[in-house]
């Protein structure tokens, strides 16, 4: 394994307004510093627990455009990322990585478009990335992309893709992380969060804190449909009958 990118990440609270909305994100507002200490890091753990605000201001820190893209992207279709990137203090390495790309499913057609447009320059090769389907130009792009030496962050990259695709999205998440690439990602598939290694940090309970892969909800709540739909579904649906009287 080679050196981490970033080995942490800080936040000066002090650069925050005391009437942010970021103070009112529970396992953010507790967080002064988290360490990295795998090549391949997850942020799990449910909706609204700060999971994505973290890593968008992680990659604007970097110099990543806030909706994707390489650090030489530059444009803004809707100017939506937080100013938490303003607070936020990384950490680096003693080297530069060679390649990096900010990835993330809910921006992803804007990217696609300018991934087009950069192509048709001097020298490019178009993609057509808007002629394939969403979840196939999502991984082509990854796969475009994904180098040694490089820093990846991507954010709910199963969005696009079929349970098969995220097997192949490991593999090369997995390839690239033994040729000293650095992968920070923000997902709810229990097939990425099975990746060899892995840090999984949780977002849950009001903390960020490490969590083994058959701790999370992802893994457990996937397990238990599986073993029992049945019974899962049945309970389910009678508690929604008992609520609607």
């Amino acid at each position: 394994m080679g050196p981490l990118w970033i080995n942490n990440v800080m936040i000066d609270w002090s650069a925050v307004p005391e009437m942010s909305y970021l103070r009112e994100i529970e396992a953010l507002r507790n967080l002064d510093e988290l360490h990295l200490t795998s090549p391949v890091t997850f942020f799990a753990g449910e909706n609204g627990t700060g999971k994505s605000t973290l890593l968008e201001a992680i990659a604007v820190a970097w110099g990543f455009n806030p909706e994707g893209g390489t650090k030489n992207y530059s444009f803004s279709t809707y100017d939506s990322h937080s100013p938490l990137y303003e607070a936020v203090r990384l950490s680096r390495g003693q080297f530069r990585p060679r390649s990096g790309y900010f990835l993330r499913a809910e921006s992803f057609y804007n990217v696609a478009t300018k991934e087009e447009e950069y192509s048709r320059g001097p020298g490019g090769r178009p993609q057509h990335y808007h002629e394939k389907s969403h979840g196939e130009s999502f991984l082509s792009v990854a796969q475009s992309q994904f180098r040694p030496d490089g820093l990846y962050l991507l954010d709910e990259p199963e969005a696009a893709l079929s349970p098969q695709r995220q097997l192949t999205l490991l593999l090369e998440i997995i390839r690239c992380a033994k040729e000293n690439s650095q992968f920070i990602i923000v997902t709810h598939s229990p097939i990425l969060l099975g990746t060899p290694d892995a840090q999984i940090l949780s977002f849950d309970e009001g903390n960020i804190h490490p969590v083994s892969y058959e701790e999370t909800s992802s893994y457990q709540i996937t397990s238990m449909f599986l073993k029992d739909r049945k019974r899962l579904l049945y309970n389910l649906l009678k508690e929604d009958e008992e609520e609607s009287y």
